[in-house]
């Protein structure tokens, strides 16, 4: 069922004026649908994703690869490659493991790809319900294994300087990703992890225990914790898994935190998922590992891929 996206009175003042604006003038009217009240179906990927986001900018060179069980997009920076080779992020769009395809994250990886002036390998891992857990996570490990072991003839980069990154339930799996890589025989050096509105505990609940923000923030916009749950469902379909520490890289243990690299982490004030992302960098400093948390006032989950 479709239903009208109208702002809940007890978010509108906390909410930033700008996207307060822009939502009650593009968004209000859509009637996306409840994809949470809905049949599992897979056409709901065909329903339109959040409105507002950038075009993808020109790059040198785009390719696609078939890796083993899913395939990856590469984008290639236009300026002379740098010796010994690119810097490269390995990047993993949203859409809470069951929505999202090649092309979500394309407009954030040639930003990304032009700024930063390094090879992005955007991630097409497997989708829930159809592939749920821990099959997205094995992707994760055989992308990061491919661009280790072929990287520097087929895609010109410097395997010293491997980064990861993702939005979301990407932001999941990059997380869990380096501690993977640590665990890796040999290990995978990284260099560096951005993590955008990550989920890192999926044993959290709507009453707030232990994150208080999936209690405080239950009516901002787009996320609400009917609809993470239901993400949650299809992707980790048996309760027995969520508390794994490649489900929620969170409750990893301590010992592991010291092994992975430094942290950039992004996090929306009117998310539900602020304090697991808080408590997830908070707990990387404890470890030793620099790590910069970055909160976005007056901002709901969505926002940055609001971009444009």
């Amino acid at each position: 069922m479709a239903k009208s996206l109208t702002l809940h009175p007890s978010i509108i003042p906390r909410l930033d004026p700008e996207y307060a604006a822009f939502h009650n003038e593009h968004i209000i009217h859509l009637h996306l649908p409840q994809l949470h009240e809905l049949p599992w179906d897979p056409s709901i990927r065909n329903t339109q994703v959040v409105p507002g986001s950038s075009e993808p900018l020109p790059v040198a060179k785009v390719e696609d690869f078939d890796l083993s069980r899913c395939r990856v997009r590469v984008f290639t920076p236009d300026e002379s490659r740098p010796e010994p080779g690119w810097p490269v992020l390995i990047f993993f769009h949203g859409g809470g493991w069951t929505l999202g395809n090649i092309d979500t994250a394309s407009a954030f990886c040639t930003k990304m790809c032009k700024d930063a002036k390094c090879v992005v390998v955007s991630v097409d891992y497997r989708l829930a319900p159809e592939n749920p857990y821990p099959e997205a996570v094995e992707d994760a490990v055989e992308a990061l294994q491919w661009v280790w072991e072929q990287g520097a003839s087929t895609l010109g980069i410097d395997t010293k300087r491997i980064a990861v990154g993702g939005a979301s339930s990407g932001g999941n799996l990059a997380a869990v990703l380096t501690h993977k890589a640590a665990q890796l025989y040999p290990p995978i050096p990284l260099t560096f992890q951005l993590l955008i509105v990550p989920v890192t505990d999926n044993t959290a609940s709507a009453s707030g225990i232990p994150h208080a923000s999936w209690r405080e923030n239950k009516h901002a916009p787009w996320l609400t914790p009917a609809r993470m749950l239901w993400y949650r469902r299809q992707y980790l379909p048996h309760e027995s898994t969520r508390a794994r520490w490649d489900a929620s890289p969170l409750l990893a243990q301590d010992e592991m935190f010291r092994r992975v690299p430094r942290a950039w982490i992004a996090i929306a004030e009117l998310d539900i998922l602020r304090d697991e992302g808080i408590a997830y960098g908070n707990k990387l400093l404890r470890a030793g590992v620099p790590a910069e948390i970055n909160t976005y006032k007056g901002a709901p989950h969505t926002i940055m891929a609001m971009d444009g």
